[in-house]
C-alpha cells in the first residue's frame, strides 16, 4: 500500500516534538481521553532517546505544506516484542487510507527491527482503530500492563 501522493513519511526528530504533542494531545482530547505527560506520554519528551536509541522507530506523515498529520511509534518491550504506540491521524485526513498505510508501515518496520510480536494498548472509544487492528489480525489479550487511559490490549505475532 502507498501513501496518497500529497503525503510523505519520515522519521521524527526531537525538533518535531511540539507539533507531535499538539497533534496527539488534540486527538486524545477529541475522544475524551486525557493526555498524561507524567507517564503514558512521557516518551514524547525525547523521541530520539525513547525510540531510536532503544531499537524502535517513531515516524510522522507530513502533508504537502510540511505539517505533521499522523504519527506512529514502535517501542521496544524486550528482544522479540515491540509496542505499537502513538498511532494517531488528524481528523481531517481520515478515510483516505493513511491509517492502513501507517499500520502496514509499522508492521513492516517491526519485522525489519527483528521483532516477532507487536502489542498495543488502546481505549474502547477508538472504535475505528480497533476495527483496523482486528482486520489486520490483532487478537485481544487480557494480561499485561495497561496505561491509565487504555482499557484494551491487543497483540499480533509476525
Amino acid at each position: 500500500m502507498k501513501l496518497p501522493v500529497k503525503y510523505s513519511i519520515r522519521n521524527a526528530v526531537n525538533k518535531d516534538i511540539p507539533e507531535i504533542k499538539k497533534l496527539v494531545f488534540g486527538i486524545l482530547t477529541e475522544y475524551g481521553l486525557a493526555p498524561d505527560s507524567a507517564s503514558t506520554d512521557k516518551d514524547l519528551d525525547d523521541i530520539e532517546k525513547f525510540y531510536f536509541e532503544n531499537n524502535g522507530l517513531f515516524a510522522v506523515v507530513i502533508n504537502e505544506s510540511g505539517k505533521i498529520i499522523a504519527t506512529t511509534g514502535l517501542y521496544r518491550i524486550d528482544e522479540g516484542t515491540c509496542e505499537l504506540r502513538k498511532m494517531y491521524l488528524d481528523e481531517n485526513c481520515r478515510g483516505k487510507g493513511i491509517g492502513r498505510y501507517l499500520l502496514e508501515y509499522s508492521l513492516e518496520k517491526a519485522k525489519e527491527l527483528c521483532y516477532n510480536k507487536v502489542v498495543l494498548e488502546t481505549a474502547s472509544v477508538l472504535k475505528e482503530a480497533i476495527g483496523l487492528y482486528e482486520k489486520y489480525g490483532f487478537k485481544e489479550e487480557t494480561e499485561g500492563h495497561l496505561s491509565s487511559r487504555c482499557d484494551r490490549r491487543f497483540y499480533l505475532k509476525l
